[in-house]
C-alpha cells in the first residue's frame, strides 16, 4: 500500500515507578533507555523503518531519548508541547492504590465525566492532542501532492495517554473506550497516511520488544 508512515513510540520505564505522571518530569531508567533503543531496532528489522524526522513531547522521558536518537541518525527534531501527557492535578505522583477506589473507578469508567482534582480537563486534553494530530496530517505533503510520495516517515515519541487519544481519533473511538487500549512502555504504533488523502489507518500496534 502507498502512503506515508508515522510511528508512535511510548517512552520506556521511568524513575519513580508506576504512578499518575503527567507534568511530573521524571527521567528514564537505564532499562527505559534500553527498552526504547531495542523497540526501534526491532521495528526496523521486522517492519522496515527509514525515518526522516523525529517529533517528541517536551517531557524529559521523551525528549532526552529523542535528542540522542535524532543526533545519532542526523535527523531533524521538533519538540511539540501539544504532545505532552495530561496534567493529573492532585493525583500527580500517586500510585493507583493511593487513590480512593470510588474516584479511581469513576475515572476508568468514563474519563469525560470524571476529572481528578485540579487536573487538565479530559475534554481539553483530547482536543489539544487531536488538534495537533490533524494539523500534522493536513500539513503532510501526501495529502496535498500525491505525485511527490517519497520519504517523510515520522517518528513521534510521546506518552501512553497521548497515543490513546491519537488512536481514538484515527479509529473513531468514544472516550469511554480509550482506557481499554493497552499502551505499555516502549510499545510502538504505526499509522499510515494514505496517498491522495482520506482518513489515516492503523497498520500495527506492537508490544514492546523483549529487553532486560
Amino acid at each position: 500500500m502507498t502512503g506515508r508512515l508515522v510511528d508512535l513510540l511510548r517512552h520506556g520505564e521511568v524513575q519513580g515507578g508506576p504512578c499518575f505522571r503527567g507534568r511530573r518530569d521524571d527521567p528514564l531508567t537505564e532499562l527505559g533507555w534500553r527498552q526504547m533503543r531495542k523497540a526501534l531496532t526491532a521495528l526496523a528489522a521486522s517492519q522496515g523503518a527509514a525515518w526522516d524526522e523525529v517529533i517528541c513531547s517536551p517531557a524529559t522521558r521523551c525528549q532526552a531519548f529523542a535528542q540522542e536518537f535524532a543526533s545519532v541518525r542526523e535527523l531533524p527534531l521538533a519538540i511539540h508541547s501539544a504532545l505532552a501527557e495530561r496534567d493529573f492535578g492532585t493525583w500527580e505522583g500517586l500510585h493507583a492504590s493511593e487513590i480512593p477506589l470510588a474516584d479511581l473507578s469513576a475515572f476508568w469508567a468514563d474519563p469525560q465525566a470524571f476529572d481528578p482534582p485540579e487536573a487538565e480537563l479530559f475534554s481539553a486534553f483530547r482536543r489539544r492532542v487531536a488538534d495537533a494530530w490533524w494539523e500534522l496530517v493536513e500539513a503532510d505533503p501526501v495529502q496535498n501532492d500525491s505525485a511527490q510520495n517519497t520519504g517523510h516517515h515520522r517518528l513521534i515519541i510521546t506518552h501512553g495517554g497521548v497515543i490513546r487519544i491519537l488512536l481514538g481519533e484515527i479509529l473513531g473511538l468514544a472516550d469511554t473506550s480509550l482506557l481499554l487500549l493497552e499502551v505499555p512502555p516502549a510499545s510502538i504504533t504505526r499509522i499510515r497516511l494514505h496517498e491522495g488523502g482520506g482518513r489515516p489507518s492503523l497498520v500495527a500496534h506492537l508490544p514492546p520488544a523483549p529487553c532486560r
